[in-house]
């Protein structure tokens, strides 16, 4: 069953208009026969929701059929009770989307469905491919795939195109189509898949996203994140390694490895990406955002009063620049937590108000007193302008801005949706001219050894493209990549000529399911 509906959307905008770092995506996937494994799901999402607020969906499969549902909003929106109780089996895959090929669409939402030789698939994908052009070529003219299913009915992202290749495999096992087509994916991916009866999990051979593996009393999770295991009670159990594929069913757990393993896991999901409880690679993400604040301190020392946090993305790195340089840590700024996203424009006399939707300065903390601010990263500065600008208006003697990251520099095309690079601010400017926009006393980036050094990992093994411009995965012509690749003209998009069409006669409550 599928539903379409209404937009709840959040995101970390401060300003109208000013869009930070925008989160990859979550995945989740349970194979627990006697569990409510929808439930299970569900509340797999919900730790996950950081990942992706735009749309969320869960396929379950009781052997016999798949059932899908899945809409815009958050998983609190898309989901109710009732929903849930009619989505019955002994497995189920999970997404909550934040769009990085393929617009913000009901059609794009996932889990994605698929007519194989064996059955049908349904498909959960986490990260960005950077030859989706290539592989919607290869479904369309080798596979004859891509003009049914998913892409038929309008789908624009590589998920779809993931798909159309499974369906278009016709020998062999679903495993035997995996092992044929995941080399062929390039780019960073971690794939939740199911078919009636089996739960499959695979990992990009560099590992650029995070996917593991956690025991149930009854069964298996996957998940994007640890802190989704705590919150389904399933013990963790290992990383699901880069290039291998996992299976599981009930002859229990099978693997290969489909691709030899070079490691470049994301940084930036130590900065900011993942939860502060969840572990990467051994390592506790709320430690490394802590010694992040730690080297902070250390490499960009200053006389102040307070240590503050811009909430809630620098608390763990302000708690660490407070420990190190002894100055103490306070809170200047209250959030309303109920603040997602606007859709009312303001009016030119409420515009300037701005960032104080979402944050406003405690002002009998802040006056008279020197501040050290404290942020995960710098995408357009408008939010830390007007943030500077709002502390010295609550009687702030001075402002000295900290950046747990290094300045963001290039684009990042493996599931990361940042500004432009025209737009990133320190792509023209350097460190005093930034601080000069900014109208801050002083600007600090934590080095790019340092940042490192805090997440206890080797620097081989990890991807900074977005710091450094060297990317770890070979890039298309530029002609190929972006979020609205798919979405263009060209011989390859031939599948999608009824889009308009069958978006304008599609209705509310269909349903998908496949017998």
């Amino acid at each position: 069953m599928a539903r379409r509906g209404g937009d709840g959307r959040l995101s970390h905008e401060l300003l109208p208009g000013e869009k930070g770092p925008q989160d990859a995506c979550g995945v989740f996937g349970v194979w627990a026969p006697g569990e409510e494994v929808a439930k299970l799901t569900y509340f797999g999402l919900y730790a996950l929701q950081h990942r992706g607020q735009e749309s969320a969906g869960i396929a379950t499969g009781n052997g016999k059929q798949i059932l899908v549902y899945k809409d815009m909003g958050l998983v609190s929106q898309v989901f109710d009770e009732a929903a849930l109780s009619a989505l019955t089996g002994h497995l189920a895959v999970g997404h909550c989307r934040y769009s990085t090929t393929g617009g913000s669409t009901w059609e794009n939402a996932q889990p994605t469905l698929g007519d194989t030789k064996t059955g049908t698939i349904a498909l959960a994908h986490n990260g960005n491919l950077t030859n989706s052009a290539q592989l919607m070529h290869v479904a369309e003219n080798e596979y004859d795939a891509a003009r049914q299913g998913e892409i038929k009915r309008g789908n624009t992202t590589d998920t779809a195109v993931v798909t159309a290749l499974f369906s278009g495999i016709d020998k062999g096992t679903l495993w035997d189509a995996a092992l044929e087509i995941l080399p062929q994916l390039e780019g960073a991916f971690c794939l939740t898949f199911m078919d009636e009866h089996t739960l499959y999990a695979a990992r990009d051979p560099h590992g650029v996203r995070p996917l593991v593996l956690g025991r149930l009393e009854r069964g298996w999770v996957v998940a994007s994140e640890t802190a989704a295991l705590d919150i389904v009670g399933a013990s963790y159990v290992r990383e699901v390694e880069p290039g291998e594929l996992i299976a599981i069913d009930e002859n229990g757990l099978r693997t290969a490895k489909y691709a030899k393993a070079q490691p470049a896991g994301c940084v930036f999901e130590y900065v900011y990406l993942a939860r502060p409880d969840t572990s990467i690679a051994g390592r506790s993400v709320h430690e490394s955002r802590v010694e992040m604040g730690r080297q902070l301190a250390r490499e960009f020392p200053v006389d102040a009063d307070l240590v503050m946090p811009t909430p809630e993305s620098g608390t763990p790195a302000a708690i660490g620049y407070a420990q190190e340089s002894g100055i103490p840590y306070g809170q200047g700024l209250t959030k309303n937590a109920y603040v997602g996203r606007t859709f009312i424009s303001p009016s030119q006399t409420l515009r300037q108000l701005g960032i104080r939707l979402k944050l406003n300065p405690l002002k009998h903390v802040i006056q008279g007193k020197r501040l050290v601010v404290i942020d995960d990263s710098i995408v357009r500065g408008n939010t830390q302008r007007a943030l500077v600008r709002m502390l010295r208006e609550a009687g702030a003697a001075e402002v000295h801005i900290r950046i747990s990251s290094p300045p963001v520099k290039w684009p990042c095309y493996y599931g990361i949706d940042f500004a432009s690079r025209a737009e990133l601010i320190a792509n023209g400017l350097n460190t005093e001219e930034i601080c000069a926009t900014l109208g801050a006393d002083s600007l600090g980036y934590i080095s790019l050894d340092g940042m490192i050094q805090s997440t206890a990992q080797e620097p081989e093994n990890l991807c900074s493209a977005c710091f450094t411009g060297t990317y770890p995965i070979e890039l298309p012509d530029p002609s190929r990549r972006g979020k609205f690749v798919l979405e263009g003209p060209g011989e390859a998009l031939d599948a999608v000529d009824g889009l308009k069409t069958l978006n304008a006669s599609a209705g509310g409550g269909s349903a998908l399911s496949h017998p």
